[in-house]
């Protein structure tokens, strides 16, 4: 199957299957975060659409412990800068249906949470298609070292993602069953 395959089967699987109380546990998020110890201040987010599993209780909680939270917005050819955004900030719906922040403050976080539609065991992470994530990541590792995980559910798991020398590798993956390293 080709990435497009993979996709169109992925996201019918994961909108079939969805399952709001499928969750990451925070408490072995945060500890998670911990055990590593990972030099971290901010935390570049997303706000979940199309099924994805949600990271906003991940943001709120690292946000009451005085963590700088972004988000994205998608400027033009496929380029996206993360905005420092808070839990009560208003938000915009972008073209793609996404709401991004209202925020012109630029926040280059130190732990991405990046959505996917799929993902393997050598965390290879399948996206979109349009490789927003690719490219951002690309950038800012040329500002600062980012700490990549990967968000989703265990149930878009495949054996292997088709990789090309644009896509990025995550440094971990992390479902409401394990925790990929």
């Amino acid at each position: 199957m080709n990435k497009s395959q993979i996709r169109n089967k992925i996201i019918k699987n994961r909108k079939k299957n969805f399952d709001k109380d499928l969750q990451i546990d925070l408490g072995k998020f945060i500890s998670f975060l911990k055990i590593d110890k990972l030099s971290i201040k901010s935390i570049g987010g997303y706000y979940p659409s199309n099924y994805e599993i949600d990271d906003l209780d991940i943001l709120d909680l690292l946000e009451k412990k005085n963590f700088k939270i972004s988000l994205p917005i998608i400027k033009k050819n496929n380029q996206m800068n993360f905005f420092k955004w808070s839990i009560d900030d208003p938000l915009k719906i972008n073209k793609f249906g996404i709401p991004e922040p209202v925020s012109s403050k630029i926040l280059y976080p130190d732990v991405l949470l990046v959505p996917l539609v799929a993902f393997d065991n050598n965390l290879n992470r399948l996206g979109y298609g349009g490789g927003f994530y690719d490219r951002y990541i690309e950038k800012i590792e040329k500002i600062k070292k980012v700490v990549k995980i990967g968000l989703a559910f265990s149930c878009q798991k495949i054996a292997s993602v088709p990789m090309t020398k644009y896509d990025k590798k995550l440094d971990f993956i992390i479902t409401e069953k394990e925790i990929l390293k």
